[in-house]
């Protein structure tokens, strides 16, 4: 089965910042793997084929942080 990396820019200050972007990306069913990093600003998410940049995106903005840039596949994605 292929697979998808999406690579967000997200604003981050703190551990319970990059925490609640961790546990939006736990629950999301298709995350295969994810790293998100408070020193870089980033959230890297490998997925199924089946979960699209769209529905990561909105669960990543759901948590209240604001989402700078996004990458399909190492394409830049409007946000």
């Amino acid at each position: 089965m292929a697979e998808h990396h999406y690579k967000f820019n997200v604003a981050m200050s703190c551990g319970g910042c990059s925490g609640a972007v961790e546990r939006v990306l736990k629950k999301l069913d298709g995350v295969k793997q994810y790293n998100v990093s408070l020193d870089t600003q980033t959230a890297d998410v490998t997925t199924e084929d089946s979960l699209s940049y769209e529905t990561v995106l909105e669960k990543i903005k759901k948590t209240g942080k604001t989402v700078n840039s996004g990458e399909a596949d190492g394409v830049p994605q409007p946000i």
